[in-house]
């Protein structure tokens, strides 16, 4: 009972930040002719708010004073630790590996159906990219300066946990393309990355509270993205002239996508 309240406040965590966000930010909606891998026009940019970054804020906040505390939240991590594992002594699914990916993937799925979000391919895909370089670069240099034991012993990069991360810096992604189209569509990936959370505990590589920071990790890294990446397309569309496409391509022994441009 308590670890499904436990998981009940940390969802409700989430769907809050989501909400935050849709009452207070600055909608982003292309022009009905931007269509494709790419266009030229700019990104509007949006105006910094507080409010939507408070839950990620908490969430991390929470991990921190959890690695530092030695009364209740740790006994909360030793005690969801010790119930899991009394549980399920012998889970071992390694789906999350693959799992922290699916939101992400689906803007991907969604796209090519027909069902267009908020930004043409080119813009949502750097977006990601933005994102995931936001959330590799914190949790990499946070766990490396942190240096918490994983519960199974195997190693001291525990907190945050990455995994989390990646799987609720996509649902973010997610749910920032796809909340105007479809508000169910926009918070699937929360349920999804609610799941790899649990599996990361599941099978002992983290403790809760590294769950917590690193979905707090993820939600603040795609909410930073959005705000930046106006900035950084600016920096080419701006140029006189300027024009760059973004492409698929295939060659003997190798597939990838490929940037080219004209300044």
């Amino acid at each position: 009972m308590r670890n499904i309240l436990i998981y009940a406040l940390f969802f409700v965590a989430f769907t809050t930040s989501c909400a935050a966000q849709s009452i207070d930010s600055v909608q982003i909606t292309p022009p009905d002719s931007v269509a494709g891998w790419y266009s030229g026009n700019p990104v509007p940019k949006q105006k910094f708010k507080v409010l939507p970054f408070i839950a990620p804020a908490v969430l991390i906040g929470y991990g921190f004073a959890a690695v530092y505390d030695h009364g209740a939240l740790q006994q909360l991590d030793l005690s969801t630790k010790a119930e899991l594992q009394e549980d399920h002594p012998l889970f071992a699914a390694h789906v999350d590996d693959y799992l922290q990916f699916a939101p992400a993937a689906a803007v991907y799925a969604l796209n090519l159906s027909g069902i267009k979000g908020k930004h043409n391919l080119f813009d949502a895909s750097m977006l990601y990219v933005t994102s995931a370089a936001i959330m590799g670069a914190s949790t990499h240099f946070v766990k490396q300066g942190v240096g918490r034991m994983r519960p199974n012993g195997n190693g001291e990069n525990s907190f945050p946990s990455g995994h989390t991360a990646s799987a609720f810096m996509a649902a973010e992604f997610l749910h920032q393309e796809y909340k105007d189209v479809n508000p169910w569509i926009g918070y699937a990936g929360y349920f999804v990355a609610t799941a790899t959370g649990t599996l990361r505990m599941y099978n002992n590589k983290h403790w809760f509270s590294d769950v917590v920071a690193g979905a707090g990790f993820g939600i603040a890294s795609t909410k930073i993205a959005y705000l930046v990446y106006p900035y950084i397309k600016s920096v080419f569309t701006n140029k006189k002239g300027g024009n760059f496409t973004f492409m698929p391509f295939h060659q003997q022994g190798s597939t990838g996508l490929m940037l080219s441009g004209r300044f």
